[in-house]
């Protein structure tokens, strides 16, 4: 680790050692507004959708169930990938044992604020997600990417920066519930702390990262990131207030406002990746699967490669007439 990372890695330990906050006394009260959230910021934004008020209260609540749900799973996975590199780590005086140490304090107090708010949700939807050949899946990837250090570095960025573009809308706007805003700006303020940490950790896990590893990171990581987001909000949320669920959610996911949102909150995981060297000179071609995901052209300019599908006007009048 370089001198300059170094001083970072002890001013991230400073700060989360002189900032313990307790989500019970900094983040009190419960949700008290109907809908939590305004019908712009939900996935189906753009959609001329027919629901009665009490449909669209539901929706909002489900949809923030499921986002929550995944938030405290993906939190779990994270302290579990870092609690497997701290017990076989090789050299335990190492700063940044420390830090982790630190971060996984703070990863449980988020996880319990999590739960508080969820219950409150009290979410009805089932997800599919987790159940059959698409769970077993996703158990395999997890498991591998927990032990492949280049690639778990590469999640934690996307579990953290994709969460983060979604508070930010959440707590910025001015008609969400008083309680879900200030949730959200609690954990993006601490969450700020652990990216800034997963940076520093990319160089030098990519150092040592094999050439198939590097590969997967390259050409494969995007496919995973973009099930990420999509699966944020899943089919059997929409069954709640009477759509069809994975008809639904494949529009969903094809929608020009959906596809803007992946794109503006997986752009900061591309420019993480390029500065730390990952895609060669920035005179390079980047890879296409990352061009998709982000929404860039070959040499890094905006807008690039991926735009709304022709045609998609015609799928949502069928699906929705």
């Amino acid at each position: 680790m370089t001198i300059v990372a170094t001083k970072r890695l002890q001013s991230l330990t400073a700060v989360s050692a002189s900032k313990h906050i307790e989500p019970d006394q900094a983040v009190p009260g419960s949700l008290s507004r109907n809908p939590i959230l305004p019908r712009e910021l939900l996935s189906v934004a753009g959609l001329d959708l027919q629901l009665s008020e009490a449909q669209w209260d539901q929706l909002a609540r489900e949809e923030m169930a499921s986002i929550t749900d995944a938030g405290i799973r993906f939190e779990a996975l994270l302290m579990a990938g870092f609690a497997y590199e701290l017990a076989y780590r090789s050299e335990l005086l190492d700063p940044r044992v420390t830090y982790l140490l630190h971060e996984l304090g703070e990863e449980t107090r988020h996880s319990r604020l999590f739960l508080r708010l969820l219950e409150q949700l009290a979410p009805s939807a089932r997800n599919p997600f987790t159940h059959g050949l698409v769970a077993k899946l996703d158990a395999f990837v997890t498991r591998r990417a927990l032990r492949a250090d280049i690639l778990f570095i590469v999640f934690v960025l996307a579990g953290e920066e994709i969460p983060d573009l979604l508070q930010k809308r959440f707590s910025e706007h001015p008609e969400t519930d008083l309680f879900l805003a200030q949730v959200s700006r609690y954990h993006r303020a601490e969450e700020a702390r652990h990216l800034a940490f997963a940076r520093l950790l990319l160089p030098e896990t990519w150092a040592r990262a094999g050439s198939i590893e590097r590969f997967v990171v390259r050409h494969v990581a995007p496919m995973i990131i973009t099930g990420l987001f999509d699966s944020l909000v899943h089919p059997g949320v929409y069954e709640t207030v009477g759509l069809p669920g994975w008809k639904t959610w494949r529009v969903v996911r094809r929608l020009p406002q959906r596809i803007e949102l992946r794109q503006q909150a997986t752009r900061p995981i591309f420019r993480a990746l390029l500065e730390a060297g990952i895609f060669g000179s920035e005179k390079s071609k980047f890879p296409r699967s990352w061009r998709m995901l982000c929404g860039i052209g070959r040499r890094g300019s905006l807008g690039g490669d991926q735009r709304p599908r022709p045609g998609l006007p015609e799928i949502l009048r069928r699906s929705f007439p």
